[in-house]
């Protein structure tokens, strides 16, 4: 009886237990949160760069309107097209009129007497002296060497002042001029042929080449020689053929623009004797007057440019003969002028001398010293830097310039 007691209680405990764990059970499953389906990610947009000034204000979207809406304006006179304007030739640089030459070295004496009063009038000082004894006619020798007259010319104007003034006797101022005037113009040879030879003997321009050392001033005498043949109606083609030094050519250039004058050129560097047969063709096809080349300068102790001066010469003459053979040599460098007036005949024969920078520090003795020299005359000089300042050369008035004006 006990054991059935026993048995009913435990099956009754059992039974209660199981009542409770399914009531527990329920009641969580109606506590949990009904689970949200999984939603779409959000994208963030980065930053917007940093902006300045009005881009930095957010633009408002303007009213957009139909084509129907807007309004065609009137037509229009068509306006008229803009002018295009053509851009301008750069003016032609302005014909000179050269100045006349007749006379140029007469009207020059001035500037040349300044500078050359140191022979002139020294001689004029001993010759008037009371008594003439030997030491007054070594100074007059001492005084024409030092003027770069030479020694043998030099011996030569003392005798025959000498001789000259034993006949005279009594030597008044104005007879003592006139004198010196007469031997110094019988020295420097009155009747050689002094004119430029421009003018060939063929239907083809006069053709002058112009040669010396570096600085004797070929170029800028070139320059001034067109201008003396302009000024007397001659048209003239130049011939740039010193190809060596630099600007060269557009210095000869600019002399030949100022009178009207073309120039035939190279480059730089290119070979003298191409260009020079160039200026020469030019010249002929042209119908000019005279062509002028003006020449590289050259050390006159240098073989080779020597012997290239010569294949100028040579390549010219295939169009005819050279007409003059200029030397320009600058009359302050005294007996190194005569050196290099040596070389150069050797090479070229030379027609005519071209002295510049005679109104400088230059000794009128040397214009007798160089025609000796080469026996040929000086025909041209220089006295100043202005353009119009070479001078066909005349004996008269150098020698008035040499001993002014009579007291």
């Amino acid at each position: 009886m006990d054991i059935v007691i026993l048995a009913v209680v435990i099956a009754l405990v059992a039974v209660g237990a199981v009542v409770s764990g399914l009531v527990v059970g329920s009641r969580r499953k109606k506590q949990l949160p009904p689970q949200a389906p999984p939603s779409t990610p959000t994208i963030t947009a980065p930053p917007a760069e940093p902006q300045v000034g009005e881009d930095s204000v957010e633009t408002a979207e303007e009213p957009r309107r139909t084509i129907e809406e807007v309004g065609l304006p009137e037509a229009e006179a068509a306006a008229p097209a803009p002018e295009v304007l053509e851009p301008e030739a750069p003016a032609a640089p302005e014909i000179e009129v050269p100045e006349p030459t007749a006379g140029r070295l007469v009207r020059l004496r001035a500037r040349l007497a300044r500078s050359q009063n140191s022979l002139g009038k020294g001689l004029l000082t001993l010759l008037s002296r009371e008594h003439l004894d030997e030491d007054t006619w070594e100074e007059i020798e001492e005084t024409l060497l030092i003027a770069d007259v030479g020694v043998k010319p030099t011996q030569e104007l003392v005798d025959r002042l000498r001789e000259r003034v034993k006949v005279l006797g009594t030597r008044t101022p104005d007879e003592l001029r006139g004198l010196l005037r007469e031997e110094l113009i019988a020295l420097i040879g009155p009747d050689m042929d002094r004119v430029v030879k421009t003018e060939s003997g063929l239907d083809t321009p006069g053709v002058v080449m112009v040669v010396g050392v570096n600085g004797t001033g070929k170029t800028t005498t070139t320059g001034k020689l067109a201008r003396v043949l302009v000024a007397d109606g001659r048209s003239v083609v130049l011939g740039a053929a010193d190809t060596f030094r630099a600007a060269a050519a557009d210095q000869l250039q600019t002399w030949g623009e100022r009178v009207g004058a073309r120039t035939v050129r190279g480059p730089e560097g290119g070979d003298p004797a191409s260009i020079a047969f160039d200026a020469v063709k030019e010249g002929i096809a042209e119908g000019a007057d005279v062509v002028l080349i003006d020449t590289a300068g050259r050390l006159h102790t240098k073989t080779g440019l020597m012997d290239e001066l010569g294949k100028v010469k040579r390549v010219v003459e295939k169009h005819g003969p050279l007409d003059e053979v200029l030397l320009v040599l600058d009359a302050t460098t005294g007996q190194n002028g005569l050196m290099q007036a040596r070389v150069f005949a050797e090479v070229v024969d030379i027609t005519g001398i071209v002295l510049t920078k005679l109104d400088g520090t230059a000794k009128g003795g040397i214009v007798v010293a160089v025609q000796r020299e080469l026996g040929v005359p000086v025909k041209l000089v220089g006295l100043g830097e202005g353009p119009d300042d070479l001078a066909p050369f005349e004996p008269a008035a150098f020698v008035d310039a040499l001993i002014g004006d009579p007291a």
